[in-house]
């Protein structure tokens, strides 16, 4: 049939499984959003507040699913406000296609109306991008997009259309499937046997693992192993929701913010078994001294991240699931009582540490707090704490709710506390760390999978996207937004206190917004809570409603994430307290 290009593009969005788009339009859109409009009854489109909400929400859509996300923006200020987006995509490895209009093709490079060479500013972020200047090009350049999103190492491509493109008419034949990505890459078989002889060999084995496990869908393979070689396990920020936190082997996060006894047991390794992971700095600390007590098997699909950061004494490239699989058929079955007793022990160190710090913190004097209430005087254990606010969300919250973060303390105390269960629950910018992710990912993730979806955030990251409310309410998004409120920029300010003689420069935000009057102009709820009652009234209620709510959680500034690893320390600095 001949149509134009723009209708080319709805049709092969349908026709490649899309079933939800989120965007902004533009006059270099116009067209492709007539064609939106013309078959909404097949395909929805979400209209955000910005487009780097809409980005984020086709980023939280992808994450809650492991399908493709799609984010349509107009050229110019519309594109490039995609790039925030794109970029907390590719450094996660979601899979996501930013479709962007641009001028036609005879006005490309002559410093037109909103015209910028978008491809060139997003090559560095983007498993790879178009232009389409030839209409007869486009369909099978889409189909390219989707299949190299969701191929391999998942990621961000762009397709920039010109507007020309889209209103000139081409014959057009539809797919009956989805293309499929491109063939697995198998770890090969003398690699796996060798990493099972090191395995076998080990008397202190320890699991590592990254969001890879996730994406690849080897979280029941992962745990078979774990239980067959009776190896603890931790993982990176990203890997969190892969098993359930509850599990007993699972230690929970490692690194600069991670679990004492994960991190600890890690270095007391004599191998670290790392899966779908990439050795950041903040997963490191120190590189040199990071793996001095322990050899590396470093098992991931893409073999550029093989021995990149850390160098690994086998390096194995390949399909997680896959591997784990063979792999565990290849080791012996073992216990290791010693190893066991060790761990254990650590959990207790951490738990004593754990209650030394908090009973500091309660027993704080706040009166010179510049977060927006006064607790003076107040009970220890009516006072609002971090860990206590997210263990009251976790008993009103459903098991199958997702959960989003911002980035900042809030984001840490989450990924430490939150009893996550399934697989594909936690969503947060790991790798990029882009404040004002969360508000768009919960609209996505929401509009995905129709669950309700929690909210943690800071008043400085909220911030940076609180428009995005806007979209919530009209999308009547399922969805409660917690906000840890100090009145300062938390995790600056933490680094401030401990490595820079207490220079509070430009971290105390001195603000008097009104997050609940906030809320209610943007037509949603809101609640402000000082203590353990009216938090509790507060969950109660909001998790009552349907739509959007605003939780105003007024903790004290001088709550800090431990424990933590000084930049560029290591864990023979692991700060546990705050003396």
């Amino acid at each position: 049939m001949m149509i134009s290009g723009a209708k080319i593009v709805v049709e092969t969005l349908i026709e490649q499984g899309c079933d939800t788009v989120f965007g902004y339009p533009g006059g270099q859109v116009i067209n492709l959003f007539d064609e939106l409009y013309l078959a909404n009854d097949r395909l929805k489109h979400i209209l955000a507040a910005h487009e780097q909400g809409a980005a984020h929400a086709a980023d939280g859509y992808a994450r809650a699913t492991g399908k493709v996300g799609v984010v349509i923006a107009t050229s110019g200020p519309g594109a490039t406000n995609l790039v925030t987006g794109i970029a907390t995509a590719f450094l996660d490895s979601t899979p996501l296609v930013a479709i962007t209009g641009n001028v036609p093709c005879e006005l490309i490079g002559r410093d037109s109306f909103q015209e910028v060479d978008i491809v060139g500013i997003t090559m560095p972020i983007t498993k790879h991008n178009f232009i389409v200047k030839n209409i007869e090009e486009l369909a099978d350049t889409l189909r390219m997009a989707f299949k190299i999103a969701k191929s391999g190492r998942p990621g961000p491509v762009l397709v920039d259309i010109p507007k020309d493109v889209q209103i000139a008419k081409c014959e057009f034949e539809p797919k009956t499937q989805p293309v499929i990505p491109s063939p697995i890459v198998y770890a090969p078989e003398n690699k796996l046997r060798q990493a099972a002889q090191m395995i076998d060999a080990s008397e202190r084995p320890y699991i590592y693992f990254g969001g890879g496990v996730i994406a690849g869908k080897a979280a029941a393979e992962l745990v078979a192993l774990s239980e067959r070689i009776d190896a603890p396990m931790g993982c990176s920020l990203m890997g969190l929701s892969a098993i359930p936190s509850d599990h007993p082997k699972f230690l929970g996060m490692q690194g600069m913010h991670g679990h004492y006894a994960s991190s600890m047991a890690e270095d007391e390794a004599d191998l670290v078994i790392a899966l779908g992971a990439r050795f950041s700095e903040r997963a490191t600390g120190n590189k040199k001294r990071f793996a001095q007590n322990f050899k590396i098997i470093h098992i991931d699909i893409d073999g550029a991240e093989l021995s990149k950061n850390i160098p690994a004494d086998l390096a194995v490239q390949g399909d997680i699931r896959d591997a784990l699989e063979r792999l565990c058929a290849m080791v012996a079955e073992k216990k290791l009582p010693e190893w066991e007793a060790r761990v254990d022990g650590l959990r207790i160190e951490e738990m004593e540490r754990t209650k030394s710090a908090l009973k500091r913190t309660y027993e704080k004097d706040c009166s010179s707090c510049p977060a927006p209430c006064d607790k003076t005087g107040m009970p220890a254990s009516e006072r609002l704490t971090p860990y206590g606010i997210i263990d009251a969300v976790s008993e009103h919250a459903p098991e199958e709710a997702i959960i989003t973060t911002d980035v900042g303390q809030h984001q840490m105390w989450t990924a430490q506390r939150y009893p996550l269960k399934k697989p594909r629950t936690f969503l947060t910018s790991g790798g990029l760390g882009t404040m004002g992710f969360g508000m768009g990912a919960a609209i996505g993730a929401a509009a995905a999978t129709g669950k309700r979806v929690v909210l943690f955030t800071g008043d400085g990251s909220f911030g940076m996207n609180l428009n995005e409310l806007a979209t919530a309410v009209t999308q009547k998004t399922p969805l409660v937004i917690v906000l840890l409120n100090n009145g300062v920029l938390g995790m600056v300010r933490q680094w401030q206190t401990l490595f820079f003689s207490k220079h509070y420069s430009n971290t105390t935000l001195d603000r008097r917004t009104d997050f609940v009057k906030l809320a209610e102009a943007f037509g949603a709820k809101g609640w402000r809570c000082s203590d353990t009652e009216e938090l509790e009234k507060a969950l109660t209620a909001a998790f009552a409603e349907d739509g959007p709510t605003v939780i105003d959680c007024i903790i004290d500034c001088d709550e800090f994430v431990l424990p933590m690893l000084p930049p560029g320390g290591s864990i023979d600095n692991i700060i546990t307290e705050i003396k």
